[in-house]
């Protein structure tokens, strides 16, 4: 289970939560322009826009959860079981694998509208980076300052939504959310009028009352509607530190506590991490579920012709600053 939003003040920021019950060698990865891209059936990207994002590597090739490149454009991908559907290979088709749509679309596009023009010819392979690394179920979150748009590889094929929340989570398909959203139009953010009954004097008793029936509990149509609510209602100031924490506050609102979710398996679901980037600075801030505080890696401070990964490891461990 996973959220990811985009948020707009000033400079465009994109990021998500990442909810799992384990690790799975996760590093802050910069992709430089030199480094090769291989993929199954397509052919080398030699030389492309850098990324920066968080990824697992796998004999050197990386394995992005979500990543911004160089021009500002945004991809993650988010947990999708019983829905996702991945195919055999097809002629007159982009054949690439679900593993290598995060690369192939940021090293070649510079917006949404150039992601979208290549979607349009995708076949998403039912082929796995390895034997023992089985396929995630997975649809994506595509986003740029200007547009935003979800991809889903379902049975009828690659569907390709505009998405006018800027936010995204999993299970079901995207036509549920803009259908689901419609309940919630009575929501506000300022105290609220009585509608109940003209003859009825009924008032506010406390803050907060216009977003009664704002949804708390972790599933992802809960947790859609309530990151959207905090996303379109939030106020900051304009600069970088203001709209970095804001970011996070929003994020903490829709995070997993360790033992609120248990997975089938008995597993206590916790967001791993939770990151925040901003697309027009290249900044990547993130901060782990033991370690709150937040960390940033800045993808122009890097050699961006290199043709080699740059790894940054995750600090985990909690950083408490002390005043006596």
């Amino acid at each position: 289970m996973c959220t990811c939003i985009t948020y707009e003040n000033g400079d465009f920021y994109f990021g998500r939560t990442l909810d799992l019950e384990y690790n799975f060698g996760e590093q802050v990865v910069i992709t430089p322009r030199n480094y090769p891209f291989s993929f199954r059936k397509l052919p080398e990207l030699t030389h492309h826009y850098a990324m920066i994002g968080m990824a697992a590597t796998a004999a050197e090739y990386p394995l992005y959860a979500e990543a911004v490149n160089e021009k500002g454009l945004g991809i993650a991908g988010l947990n999708f079981p019983g829905n996702a559907c991945y195919k055999e290979e097809q002629e007159n088709k982009k054949n690439v694998t679900p593993f290598e749509l995060i690369p192939w679309i940021l090293g070649q596009c510079k917006n949404v509208d150039e992601a979208k023009i290549l979607l349009k010819e995708v076949n998403l392979l039912n082929v796995p980076f390895a034997e023992h690394m089985p396929l995630s179920p997975l649809h994506w979150m595509i986003a740029d300052h200007e547009k935003c748009i979800v991809v889903e590889a379902v049975e009828e094929g690659v569907m390709i939504y505009d998405n006018p929340y800027g936010v995204m989570t999993n299970n079901p398909t995207f036509p549920f959310y803009q259908m689901y959203m419609n309940h919630f139009m009575n929501l506000t953010s300022k105290s609220p009028q009585c509608s109940f009954a003209d003859d009825l004097k009924l008032s506010v008793y406390g803050q907060g009352m216009g977003a009664m029936g704002l949804p708390g509990d972790f599933s992802p149509a809960s947790r859609f509607v309530k990151a959207a609510f905090l996303k379109w209602n939030s106020r900051s100031a304009i600069d970088e530190n203001s709209n970095v924490s804001q970011f996070f506050h929003i994020m903490d609102g829709v995070s997993m506590v360790k033992g609120a979710v248990i997975t089938p398996e008995g597993r206590k679901d916790i967001t791993t991490y939770t990151c925040c980037i901003n697309t027009d600075k290249g900044i990547f801030y993130y901060k782990t579920y033991d370690n709150s505080q937040i960390q940033a890696v800045n993808l122009w401070k890097e050699d961006l012709e290199s043709g080699n990964l740059i790894k940054y490891e995750l600090h985990k461990e909690q950083q408490i600053r002390w005043h006596n």
